[in-house]
């Protein structure tokens, strides 16, 4: 078969009989017209079959880092494709998974000293699940059986994760298969506070809303003291729930709260690592160290799926003993420390060095606040806020009343199609568009994807009419 002659209409029809895709309402998908499919990608840009250019506005789903076709990240590939593609971590090494290691406890939060792969975020957090809830087995509190996360949470889609998770339209279906969880309520900035962390000072924010979570953090602690593993977030934006943002303060306040209790403080930072918030890691804005630390997305720079899970030597040390007493972390993945993904985020942390990445963030912060002003005012804009380059604005049919848009018109759905007219591709979680590029995103090409976002906004009320017609 030759696939390079295919045509798109060949393509759809196959999508349609054979794909089923992630995250995504299938009957909606067969019946779209004209269904986007990609074909190249160069820089912030991603062309479709007809050789229409858009840009990535969402960085290929929160992952990429340094642009599409980067030549030193190919270039990483290809030579470590040429020594070997895949060799089993278990019972032996490999050269880039032993090099990427020491690069990531280099830049990693200080005292963490060990590194654990998997394959993508949600292994990552699975990893981090499963090694708190044995280290507490290891030392002797097997009573320690419980966690404590936030609603809203989104930690990834295998069963762990989706335990940790407390977002109902994912997870509800699953909860008879899940271990029990605690919840409190997530930190968030108050409406139209501003920037947080890095690039807060800077710009301004006003008061946070009143911090619900910490009196329902301290009531759990005291109901149930001496029963839980620990405490699991999203640092600094908790994401798919909606790109909250939480107020400066909230790691350091969960610091404390895990040391005064002895719980082991867990930060997925798959979205928020590498750069995203300002920072390398997020946990770096308020320099806390958690026990242990998920990595993924960013880790590559887009590139291959990796995950990795960092964590302290007094956690290893609860593992480090002789096979007969048990201790072992038996969990493992066929494609763990893979050397193809392992060569290229190698790669993806000299960029960072050589392009003085999170300077360029810092740069294009405050311009992207900036472009993002005339959507303050308007009617159907209840909030803006933004921390480094990930922005998000919530749409809602009035703001003054708080009223919000049917779920299933999906007028945030509709509105970042209504973008790709203008060369931008968005997507929203619900009715908060996100907005989320490259980190090497040009000027022009920021100005391109704002004015997009401006403008399809101001013609909501259309749009939502549209959506209320086809979905009565």
């Amino acid at each position: 078969m030759d696939d390079k002659n295919l045509t798109q209409e060949q393509l759809i029809e196959w999508d349609r009989r054979f794909l089923w895709h992630p995250f995504t309402p299938m009957k909606s998908w067969m019946e779209k017209a004209d269904p986007l499919i990609i074909v190249r990608g160069q820089g912030e840009f991603l062309f479709d079959l007809q050789g229409r250019r858009y840009i990535d506005g969402v960085s290929s789903l929160w992952c990429n880092v340094h642009g599409h076709g980067v030549k030193e990240l190919d270039e990483a590939v290809r030579t470590q494709l040429n020594a070997i593609a895949h060799s089993t971590l278990l019972g032996l090494g490999n050269v880039p998974s032993i090099v990427l290691a020491k690069r990531l406890i280099d830049i990693a939060p200080a005292g963490l000293t060990r590194v654990f792969y998997s394959d993508d975020g949600s292994t990552a957090v699975e990893v981090a699940c499963k090694m708190a809830f044995q280290y507490w087995r290891n030392v002797g509190q097997a009573q320690r059986t419980r966690f404590i996360a936030f609603h809203d949470a989104y930690h990834g889609d295998t069963l762990g994760a989706v335990s940790l998770g407390g977002i109902p339209a994912f997870h509800q279906v699953y909860q008879p298969l899940c271990f029990p969880v605690d919840r409190v309520a997530a930190p968030r900035l108050a409406a139209f506070s501003g920037l947080n962390a890095a690039v807060q000072e800077s710009l301004g924010a006003q008061e946070t809303l009143a911090p619900t979570w910490i009196p329902q953090m301290e009531s759990l602690l005291a109901r149930r003291p001496g029963q839980y593993v620990g405490i699991v977030v999203e640092p600094v934006i908790q994401g798919a729930g909606g790109m909250v943002m939480h107020p400066p303060g909230t790691l350091q306040r969960l610091r404390q709260f895990a040391d005064a209790h002895d719980l082991l403080l867990i930060c997925d930072e798959v979205l928020t690592g590498f750069g995203r918030t300002g920072r390398m890691f997020a946990c770096d804005h308020e320099n806390i160290t958690p026990d242990l630390m998920c990595l993924s997305k960013g880790l590559t720079g887009g590139y291959m799926p990796l995950g990795a899970t960092l964590t302290t030597d007094r956690i290893f040390a609860a593992f480090y003993a002789d096979p007969k007493l048990g201790k072992t972390f038996y969990h493992g993945h066929t494609f763990t420390g893979h050397p193809l993904a392992c060569a290229v985020a190698i790669a993806s942390l000299d960029l960072f060095e050589q392009n003085r990445l999170l300077n360029q963030v810092a740069t294009l912060a405050p311009v992207l606040w900036q472009q993002l002003n005339p959507l303050r005012d308007l009617r159907h804009v209840m909030d803006v806020r933004q921390t480094g380059l990930v922005a998000a604005i919530d749409i809602a049919r009035d703001r003054r009343t708080g009223e919000r848009f049917p779920a299933h018109w999906r007028v945030g759905g509709a509105l970042c199609t209504a973008m790709r007219r203008r060369g931008v591709l968005l997507r929203p979680l619900a009715d908060t568009l996100v907005i989320m590029p490259p980190l090497t995103i040009g000027l022009e090409s920021l100005a391109q994807l704002t004015d997009a976002v401006v403008e399809s906004v101001q013609m909501v009320e259309d749009i939502a009419l549209h959506c209320e017609e086809t979905n009565p």
